[in-house]
């Protein structure tokens, strides 16, 4: 199993480091390591504004949520059993070569990428807060400690995730019943005890009061879950064969009124037969978008009236920008190669199912506001939320192309990512805080997303096919 698992790490890192070079993606960690290294200093200035608890439950928050964005394991079945990138075939396909069982490759991917990206966005955050503690007067002990709560809320994230992909791979109805059973019992306990249910997440609890008996109970847990995904995983057989009816000629009808209806019908019935349309809703929207939601609302407080619900609609809006990489998942530009279909008729055809798909985030957001009461802000709130949206979208477009899924981790596309979209974040929030009317404003992001659009069509339309 370990010659596997190295075998896999290194195939991993080699498909990475050959996309962007050795030192480009080895810089990836050194990035996030920055990050917190300086982040650290920053802390005294920040608890102006916002208690140390506060701001603790936000990181964790966020690495819960990295967690639950990489654990969709359940969902990939055979795909991750035939090809990860385009139509290359990796060690994960050495089971209809090798005498080595699904379950046996499989578990082995999932410790793979579990490690994987522990050591890539975990380990360098909590090793630069560690160096910085002599200077920042933080004991050592504690900078350990939230190493170790951050990984735990990673896990937590991925382990949890990846338990309910694989009952939703299983049985949709079982899942269902899953979370209305978890949805019922913390809503229940927030009745009972008028508590969120957010302040008893383990690694907060730890974190706030270390015990070696919760460490083991919080362990215990992700090895359960773990263990029980495992067992429930069952990829479809390589030789199994599914019979659709013809879905094409009728949805190209109805999507005359879009532009290159012949992709968008083939996008949609990518999305419908890979289970992604609802299993990527679940799993890569709502669930992360529900772990938002408990933990903002611990935050209520520290914002200005009706805050929450901006802050919310704009997170909601850069969740929602990840659904291009739900459109760009199955193509590259290699099978199109010998058509008459350029780079930038395949973006286009992306970003008009993108901008379909975001009948979603829309929805929610408008449902958010109406359940908490500020049905008055709604269409504000919508707007603010769907333009972030477009604008991150215009983004990732210009710097990715059609491959937002793996050119993400070279470090200039995330860097330059993040200084574009952050600045936008920052003053459309000041915005919302000051006035709600003033995210209306957000509807001029139509321009730069068009004139990104654009750029991104000219840009990749240069490069050379092969290299997609």
């Amino acid at each position: 199993m370990f010659e596997l698992f190295v075998a896999m790490l290194k195939e991993e890192w080699r498909v990475h480091s050959t996309m962007f070079g050795s030192l480009s993606f080895a810089l990836f960690p050194v990035m996030i390591f920055g990050i917190a290294f300086m982040g650290a200093f920053l802390i005294p200035l920040m608890r102006t504004t916002l208690p140390a608890g506060n701001l603790t439950l936000i990181i964790h928050a966020n690495y819960l949520m990295l967690g639950i964005m990489v654990g969709g394991f359940g969902l990939l079945g055979n795909e991750v059993m035939s090809r990860r990138f385009g139509q290359a075939s990796f060690l994960s396909y050495s089971a209809r070569s090798l005498p080595l069982s699904d379950r046996f490759i499989f578990t082995n991917f999932v410790i793979k990428d579990t490690v994987y990206y522990f050591f890539l966005w975990v380990f360098p955050f909590g090793f630069g807060y560690i160096l910085a503690s002599p200077f920042t007067g933080v004991s050592l002990a504690r900078a350990l400690l939230l190493l170790l709560t951050l990984t735990l809320s990673f896990l937590f994230g991925l382990c949890g995730v990846f338990f309910l992909s694989t009952v939703y791979a299983r049985s949709r109805t079982v899942l269902w019943l899953v979370l209305l059973a978890l949805g019922t019992g913390w809503g229940g306990f927030a009745a009972m005890t008028g508590m969120n249910p957010a302040l008893f997440f383990p690694p907060m609890l730890l974190n706030s009061a270390f015990s070696w008996t919760n460490l083991l109970v919080s362990c215990a847990v992700l090895v359960i879950l773990f263990a029980v995904a495992i067992v429930l995983f069952n990829p479809e057989s390589v030789g199994s064969e599914k019979n659709y009816k013809d879905a094409f000629a009728p949805l190209m009808n109805r999507f005359s009124f879009l532009p290159h209806p012949p992709l968008a019908a083939k996008d949609t019935i990518d999305l419908y037969r890979s289970g992604s349309m609802i299993g990527q809703t679940i799993f890569s929207f709502l669930l992360p978008l529900a772990v938002i939601w408990f933990f903002l609302s611990l935050l209520g407080p520290f914002f200005p009236p009706h805050g929450l619900l901006f802050i919310f609609a704009i997170t909601t809006g850069v969740v929602a920008s990840t659904m291009y990489t739900w459109v760009t998942m199955f193509d590259s530009f290699g099978p199109y190669a010998c058509l008459p279909v350029a780079v930038s008729t395949l973006i286009t055809s992306k970003l008009t199912t993108f901008a379909v798909l975001q009948v979603i985030p829309a929805a929610f957001i408008a449902v958010v506001a109406l359940l908490s009461g500020e049905a008055a802000y709604l269409v504000p709130a919508v707007v603010l939320g769907c333009s972030v949206s477009f604008y991150a979208v215009g983004v990732m477009a210009w710097l990715c192309g059609l491959s937002p899924n793996v050119l993400v981790y070279d470090v200039k596309v995330l860097f330059v990512y993040l200084v574009l979209v952050g600045i936008v974040l920052m003053v459309f929030t000041t915005a919302a805080f000051a006035n709600p009317y003033y995210a209306l404003s957000a509807v001029i992001l139509v321009i730069p997303t068009w004139l990104l659009v654009q750029k991104a069509k000219t840009r990749w339309d240069a490069v050379d096919p092969a290299g997609f």
